[in-house]
């Protein structure tokens, strides 16, 4: 039983640091187990919270703390799982706007998530007891976060952490598991409000930002597990007072995770991303070390 609840530990929540790859994000887990997490994360590069920013030649440093919770579900004899996160970072460094250079250093709150998700085909809402005989196959699910404007934002100042505008993220996942490899694949579009407070009062509008993100992961028998994923992103494209709209996003990132138990109720996850090509977009380098603590369950 140990070994079934490692291979859901830190897969439940892990908190989103920047442009993240999402691997065993819908994975099966025992209803009515909790998971407490604490992660710190660092990006470095041409990294913005709002995705909507056109600048050039960033140079800007983000870090901080993020807590998250989670809760498996039973979602009328599906599993599910709902899961938030809120964090702190702080910025550091510039860039340039229309050739004009930009400079921030600030720290804060970021903008607050929260996500619920269930597995429709191949994955039963199971009890503890129940769990240890269950065995993945091809496994379908569905998402839908959220994000609110309740992080730190200066409207007299471009670059900011929060975004001051809400944004709305269905999702769909495919798995696939194949003895101890798992192909995942996951796709997604985020759509956004209007910032209505952009820089001095101006409305600031985005697109729908569309990725797809595909994930091969390796399960030992110890519960160690790890993988390398791919994603790309498309689209949100941005306009000012209903503008001209800017170039269309577009950029690759790659990545690797390793998740390692320490003890029975503990687990550690080193996670690493770095931009493969951009259009145009952000360009950078994220490193996270997430610890994860879980407790309950229906028997």
């Amino acid at each position: 039983m140990r070994r079934f609840l490692l291979l859901a530990l830190l897969a439940a929540t892990t908190p989103a640091f920047g442009q993240s790859l999402d691997p065993r994000s819908f994975v099966n887990t025992p209803v009515g187990i909790n998971f407490a997490s604490l992660a710190y994360g660092y990006s470095t590069g041409n990294v913005l919270f709002d995705a909507a920013l056109a600048l050039e030649n960033a140079e800007l440093d983000i870090h901080g703390p993020t807590a998250g919770y989670a809760r498996a579900l039973d979602l009328w004899g599906l599993s599910g799982k709902v899961d938030a996160a809120l964090g702190g970072a702080c910025i550091d460094g510039q860039a340039e706007q229309n050739g004009n250079l930009v400079t921030r250093n600030v720290c804060g709150l970021t903008d607050p998530t929260a996500h619920i998700s269930v597995n429709f085909l191949g994955a039963p809402a199971l009890t503890l007891r129940e769990f240890p005989t269950y065995r993945q196959n091809f496994l379908v699910g569905a998402g839908f976060r959220v994000t609110a404007p309740l992080g730190q934002y200066d409207p007299s100042r471009l670059v900011n952490i929060g975004t001051n505008r809400w944004s709305f993220k269905p999702e769909l996942a495919v798995s696939k598991a194949i003895g101890r490899l798992t192909l995942e694949a996951l796709f997604a579009a985020t759509f956004f409000t209007d910032n209505t407070d952009f820089l001095d009062g101006n409305t600031q509008s985005q697109a729908g930002l569309y990725s797809g993100q595909f994930n091969a992961l390796w399960i030992s028998r110890s519960g160690i597990w790890g993988g390398v994923g791919v994603i790309y992103y498309a689209g949100g494209e941005s306009s000012l007072n209903g503008g001209t709209p800017s170039t269309m996003q577009e950029n690759s990132r790659a990545g690797a995770v390793l998740v390692f138990p320490i003890g029975k109720p503990n687990s550690l996850k080193l996670y690493w991303t770095t931009g493969v090509w951009t259009r145009t977009g952000t360009d950078f380098d994220t490193f996270v070390v997430t610890w994860t603590y879980r407790w309950g369950g229906t028997r």
